[in-house]
């Protein structure tokens, strides 16, 4: 499948399954109540677990939330693009499936060149929740990719580089006053958060 063909499904509210830094993800676009919502039948996943979504520019943060405090600049400045995934209060227009209970989904600007560029192209914040169905492990080699999972998608996306494995993203949350809550420990570390000044609640 060619990278135009990746961007088209997206376009047309369809269900891709895509290359990131870790993983393989299945997504689709995340202003598409519609599609969000069989991306999150497909991978049979209980409503107070948003879809994660991602981002291929510092630009596209504008597109998923309203509200840019210091802190998350701060984090932003720092750490993206990379493995930190952020907090942010959503924007209304964004379906529910993406968001908590509060209006909150989580984001990262991904340094995965091929999951930045297809949002790039697709102008769209894209979900990307791995590539798996709920309950079994994810993969980053296309041949291990659950048969069941790629018969409900309209593609794989399988092009270099692929995913190269390793730990999953740190998710965080930035408070006032330069404090953030750690909701999952990844691969930016504790001591790097620490070091950038950030008080960390658990």
């Amino acid at each position: 499948m060619s990278e135009q063909e990746a961007v088209d499904i997206i376009r047309t509210g369809g269900v891709l399954v895509y290359p990131t830094e870790t993983l393989f993800a299945v997504g689709a676009d995340a202003m598409d109540e519609r599609a969000a919502n069989r991306v999150a039948r497909i991978k049979d996943r209980p409503v107070s677990k948003p879809l994660p979504l991602i981002i291929g520019s510092i630009e596209q943060l504008d597109l998923v939330t309203e509200t840019i405090s210091p802190e998350l600049l701060k984090l932003t400045r720092i750490f993206w693009p990379g493995p930190l995934s952020i907090l942010v209060k959503a924007r209304e227009e964004l379906p529910s499936a993406v968001k908590d209970s509060r209006g909150y989904t989580s984001v990262r600007w991904t340094e995965h060149p091929l999951a930045a560029s297809l949002c790039l192209k697709a102008h769209t914040p894209l979900i990307a929740t791995s590539a798996n169905m709920s309950g079994k492990p994810g993969t980053g080699v296309a041949e291990e990719l659950d048969e069941e999972l790629t018969m409900m998608v309209e593609g794989v996306f399988n092009a270099q580089p692929g995913p190269k494995g390793g730990e999953p993203s740190t998710v965080v949350e930035p408070l006032s006053g330069n404090r953030i809550k750690i909701y999952r420990d990844g691969v930016v570390s504790r001591l790097a958060l620490a070091r950038a000044g950030f008080v960390i609640i658990d």
